[in-house]
């Protein structure tokens, strides 16, 4: 799977700029130094990350004294995939290019798995859009696999003898 450092990085950031927020007064902003310190993250790094959130709307910056970040709209409306989307590719799972009608093979065709994985790539995007930052921020994000799981996933599987 490929979600790299800076998806990950970017969600932690914006997750603890929505815990902020909530408890600052209204029209207050958050300093990426804050955010850097209590996420151990680089600020020169998160520098980087929130010059993307703010192109792709997710944040609004306010200059000057006390200046630093605030969300664009509110965490209930802020989904999980539009951070990652943000900050870098959309969640690639399979060897071949996306969109390719070449394969990852060497003769040019898909795998055999190749479906499995695309598949998987789609239904990982289905889950990060379905989970916003406040579900983050309030720990509603466990158990959600639950909800889907077919009735067959709920064996357990055998050893083999």
């Amino acid at each position: 799977m490929k979600l790299g450092a800076r998806g990950r990085y970017a969600v932690m950031a914006m997750a603890d700029l929505a815990r902020r927020s909530g408890e600052l007064p209204e029209g207050e902003s958050v300093c990426l130094g804050e955010i850097a310190a209590r996420q151990e993250i680089s600020l020169a790094y998160l520098e980087q990350l929130f010059a993307k959130l703010r192109r792709g709307g997710l944040v609004v910056a306010i200059r000057g004294p006390g200046g630093g970040y605030r969300l664009a709209r509110a965490a209930s409306e802020t989904r999980i995939a539009d951070i990652i989307f943000a900050v870098e590719e959309p969640v690639k799972i399979t060897r071949c290019r996306s969109g390719s009608p070449k394969g990852c093979l060497s003769h040019t065709s898909r795998c055999l798995t190749h479906d499995l994985w695309e598949e998987l790539g789609r239904q990982i995007e289905v889950f990060l859009e379905s989970v916003t930052l406040a579900d983050v921020v309030q720990h509603r994000v466990l158990g959600r696999a639950h909800l889907a799981k077919p009735e067959s996933a709920n064996r357990e599987f055998a050893a083999s003898p």
